[in-house]
C-alpha cells in the first residue's frame, strides 16, 4: 500500500505540484485567520514531507524529523477541543526536545575527540561541514577551542535540568541552544537547524513555567507524570532483560567443562564428535569480538557428518569463560591459555590440529612451539598477519575506525545500552539451536571488554612489527576468504607469508582462496562454512593422518576437496 501510494506521487509533475501546494501552505498559514486553517496546513507539510522522501535524494535528516514532529503535534493540537489532550501533546513535543539535546550530548560524550577538545577542529575540516576561517581561530585559539566544546556538551547533556528550579533556567537554556543553533547555520550550513529546533522552544517555555503562573494555570501534567513512570518501567524491564541474557552467557552449555589455566583464567569449552580413542582432535579458536558458537555449522558438519572429534572454547573474558588474571594483558597470555587447555581436554598422546579464524588464528600460531610434536597441523582461516596495520594501508585505516567504534561498544553496554541493540542478520544465519545464545553475547559488555581489551593489545604489539614469522613444525593450511584478498590484495600476499612458515615441516603451507567469502559469512554462511568444513577434514585426511586415510574412519575416506576454491 505504500509504495503504491509513494509511486503515485514520484513522477516530476506531482510531485512539482505537491511542492506548489506546500508553498500554498505555508504562505496562507503566515496570514491572520483561523487556527484551524493554520491545523490543516500544518498537517498537510506533515504529511507531504513524509510522503516525499522516496523521492528526494536529500533530506530526512534531524531537522526534517523535527520539522514533522513539531507540524504533527501543533496540527493535533489546534485541532481538538478538550485541553487535556492539547497539554499531553504539548508535553510529548516538549520531552521530543529534551531528549534530542540530552541524548546528542551523550552520544558524543562517549566519544574521546569530544572530550578530549579535537572534535570541532577536525569538523571544521571536512568539505562538508568545514569553514576555514573557523578551523584556523581553532587551531590558533586551542583553550578557547576545547571550552566551546565543553559548553557545547555541558548545554546538551544537562539540557534536562531544565524543568528543575521552577523554570529559571529556561531562559538560558533556550538562548544557549538558540545560539548553539544559529553559530552552525553561519558556520556549518546547517540553516534548516536553525529553525527547525527552535521551533520546538515555545513548548519547553509552556511546560517549564511553574503552575502558579497565569499562563499556564490549569495545565495538566498527567503526561509527564505518565512518561516517567514508562521510563522507570523501561529502565527496570530493559535490567531484568539484560540480567536474564548476562545469566545465559555465562551458563554455559549443559555439557560445557571448564580448565583453569597458568594464569588463573578459568575457559569453558565443549568436546563432541567421534568417541575413538585415536587420531588427531580438532581445536577451535574464534576471532576477535566473536564466540565460539561461530564454528557451530563446521562443528556440526564435522562431528554428525565425517565423525570427527573437536574441542570448541571460549577465551578468557568471553561467554561463561573468565579472566581473573590481574596483570596487564598480552597476546601470549591468550597462547598460553591455549596450550594448557589442550593439555587438560586433550587425552595425553592425541595429536590437536589447531584451526583459528581472525585473530583467533595468531594466538594459535604463537601456541605451536609450546605444544611441540602434539600439533599435528594449523588451519588459518582468514588469518590475522602481525604485520597487517604496516603492510596494510586498508587494515590501518579501518583499524582506527575499530578502536573507536569498539570502544563505544563496550562503554555503552556496559551502561546497559546493549538491551537496545538490533539483532544482527549474521546471528539467525546460525543454526537455530545456538541463536539466542550468541545474540545474548552480541548484546552484553563482557564480550566487547574482552574485545577492547585484545585490540588494544594487538594494536600496541603490532605498530611498526618488523620481524619474520617464525617457522611452524606442522603442516598447515590458510583458507583466504575472496572478499577480503579483493578488496585487499596485500592480504593474499600475507597469507603466503604464514603458509610459508609451515616449510620447516618438510612442505610449504597452501592457500586456498575461498570463492564468494566473506571474512565472517565463512563461518557463518552455512554453505560457505560447509565449505570449510570439507577443507578442513580433507587436509586432516592428507596431511596429518600417518599414511593417508589409513586408520580413518570411512566418511573422512570418502569425503571429497570441495569445489569453487582457489589454490594458490
Amino acid at each position: 500500500m505504500i509504495q503504491r501510494v509513494t509511486h503515485a506521487v514520484s513522477g516530476r509533475r506531482t510531485t512539482l505540484a505537491i511542492h506548489a501546494a506546500r508553498v500554498a501552505a505555508s504562505t496562507a498559514m503566515l496570514l491572520p485567520g483561523d487556527h484551524r486553517r493554520r491545523a490543516v496546513g500544518s498537517l498537510f507539510l506533515a504529511a507531504s514531507t513524509t510522503l516525499l522522501q522516496a523521492r528526494h535524494r536529500y533530506g530526512t535528516d534531524g531537522s526534517d524529523q523535527v520539522a514533522t514532529q513539531v507540524q504533527t503535534v501543533t496540527g493535533l493540537a489546534r485541532l481538538v477541543s478538550r485541553p487535556e489532550t492539547k497539554d499531553a501533546l504539548m508535553w510529548y513535543l516538549a520531552l521530543q526536545a529534551t531528549m534530542s539535546y540530552a541524548c546528542s550530548g551523550w552520544a558524543k560524550l562517549a566519544g574521546e575527540k569530544w572530550r578530549d577538545g579535537s572534535a570541532l577542529p577536525g569538523v571544521m575540516r571536512t568539505r562538508t561541514y568545514g569553514f576555514g576561517t573557523a578551523y584556523e581561530l581553532l587551531r590558533k585559539y586551542p583553550r578557547t577551542s576545547k571550552l566551546v566544546q565543553h559548553g557545547v556538551l555541558a548545554m546538551e547533556c544537562g539540557f534536562p535540568v531544565i524543568y528543575l528550579f521552577g523554570g529559571r533556567l529556561t531562559r538560558p537554556l533556550v538562548a544557549a541552544a538558540g545560539s548553539f543553533h544559529v553559530a552552525n547555520a553561519f558556520v556549518m550550513g546547517l540553516g534548516r537547524f536553525m529553525t527547525a529546533f527552535p521551533a520546538m522552544h515555545p513548548v519547553l517555555a509552556y511546560t517549564t513555567a511553574p503552575r502558579s503562573h497565569p499562563a499556564v494555570a490549569g495545565r495538566d501534567d498527567r503526561m509527564a507524570k505518565t512518561a516517567l513512570v514508562l521510563l522507570a518501567g523501561g529502565v527496570t524491564a530493559a535490567s531484568a532483560l539484560m540480567a536474564a541474557r548476562r545469566a545465559r552467557v555465562v551458563s554455559g552449555w549443559p555439557h560445557s567443562r571448564t580448565v583453569t589455566t597458568r594464569h588463573g583464567n578459568v575457559l569453558s569449552y565443549d568436546a563432541g564428535g567421534s568417541k575413538a580413542d585415536h587420531g588427531p582432535v580438532i581445536v577451535f579458536n574464534h576471532g576477535l569480538a566473536s564466540t565460539a558458537e561461530h564454528f557451530s555449522w563446521m562443528a556440526e558438519r564435522l562431528t554428525f557428518d565425517l565423525d570427527l572429534p573437536l574441542v570448541t572454547y571460549s577465551r578468557a573474558g568471553y561467554g561463561p569463560s573468565r579472566r581473573h588474571r590481574t596483570a596487564g594483558y598480552t597476546l601470549q597470555e591468550s597462547a598460553d591459555d591455549i596450550v594448557d587447555l589442550v593439555e587438560a581436554a586433550v587425552p595425553d598422546g592425541r595429536p590437536v590440529v589447531l584451526v583459528g579464524h581472525s585473530l583467533g588464528a595468531e594466538f594459535n600460531r604463537r601456541a605451536v612451539a609450546q605444544l611441540g610434536d602434539r600439533v599435528a597441523g594449523v588451519v588459518h582461516l582468514d588469518p590475522t598477519h602481525p604485520a597487517q596495520l604496516v603492510r596494510s594501508d586498508k587494515q590501518r585505516k579501518g583499524g582506527e575506525l575499530f578502536t573507536d567504534s569498539i570502544q563505544e561498544l563496550a562503554r555503552w553496554t556496559r551502561m546497559g545500552f546493549g538491551a537496545l541493540m538490533a539483532r544482527p542478520k549474521w546471528v539467525d544465519d546460525l543454526p537455530r539451536p545456538y541463536r539466542e545464545k550468541v545474540f545474548a553475547m552480541y548484546t552484553d559488555s563482557r564480550m566487547w571488554s574482552a574485545a577492547s581489551r585484545e585490540w588494544n593489545t594487538v594494536q600496541a604489539e603490532f605498530d611498526g612489527w618488523s620481524e619474520n614469522l617464525g617457522p611452524l613444525q606442522a603442516p598447515g593450511l590458510v583458507l583466504a576468504a575472496q572478499m577480503t584478498v579483493d578488496v585487499d590484495p596485500e592480504q593474499l600476499l600475507m597469507y603466503h607469508d604464514i603458509a610459508k612458515t609451515h616449510q620447516a615441516a618438510g612442505e610449504s603451507g597452501e592457500v586456498t582462496v575461498l570463492e564468494g567469502a566473506g571474512h565472517d559469512t565463512m563461518l557463518t554462511d552455512a554453505r560457505q562454512a560447509r565449505t570449510v568444513a570439507d577443507h578442513i577434514a580433507a587436509f586432516v585426511r592428507d596431511h596429518v593422518v600417518p599414511g593417508g586415510a589409513q586408520g580413518t574412519n570411512e566418511k573422512l575416506q570418502s569425503a571429497k576437496l570441495p569445489t569453487g576454491s582457489e589454490t594458490e
